[in-house]
Parts: C-alpha cells; sequence; structure tokens
C-alpha cells in the first residue's frame, strides 16, 4: 500500500470507526484501486494521453481503460462502506439545527 493509501487508511479509520471484517476488506479494496488508479495516472503522465503503435498511428494510452476501472472500483467500494457525511466527532459541538 502506497504513502498514500495508508494516509486515507488512517484518516478514515479515525474518523468513521471502521473496525468490522467487511468494512476492512472495503477498505482494503477501495485503497488497492486507489494504488492501481495512480500508478496507471504516473504512466500516462509520462507516456502522454496518447501514444503511437507499430504502425507509428496515435491512440489512446492503454493504461486510461484501466485507470477509468480503478477509479469505478474505488468509488464502488467506498460506496459500499455507506460512508455518512459526517464522520465521528468525541468533542462538543455545536447542536443540530443551531
Amino acid at each position: 500500500m502506497s504513502t498514500e493509501a495508508r494516509s486515507w487508511w488512517d484518516r478514515l479509520l479515525a474518523e468513521y470507526g471502521i473496525a468490522d471484517d467487511a468494512g476492512l476488506l472495503l477498505m482494503q479494496t477501495a485503497l488497492e484501486s486507489f494504488d492501481r488508479m495512480r500508478d496507471c495516472q504516473a504512466a500516462v503522465t509520462r507516456d502522454g494521453a496518447m501514444i503511437k503503435d507499430r504502425f507509428d498511428q496515435l491512440k489512446p494510452h492503454p493504461l486510461l481503460a484501466t485507470e477509468r476501472d480503478a477509479r469505478a472500483q474505488m468509488l464502488s467500494a467506498l460506496k459500499a462502506l455507506n460512508l455518512d457525511l459526517e464522520p465521528l466527532r468525541d468533542g462538543v459541538g455545536r447542536p443540530p439545527g443551531a
């Protein structure tokens, strides 16, 4: 797991109190997909969105589809976590509606 993904892991666990096995597996899936998406983004940034094939013709970078799929997997796993919009709060806060 990348440093960036580990940072997300720590923040989401702290903010939402995810502790059950299913939630942790969904988090792992989401962050593995996140890392794959970032790897693809780096390759596309390095190589360009269009590359030349063996016939010297431009075509979309093959990792664009993998990046798209990894993003969709990440978002699907995060959606399955059913995170509330408000993270857990330990301290005293402003009452609702005030």
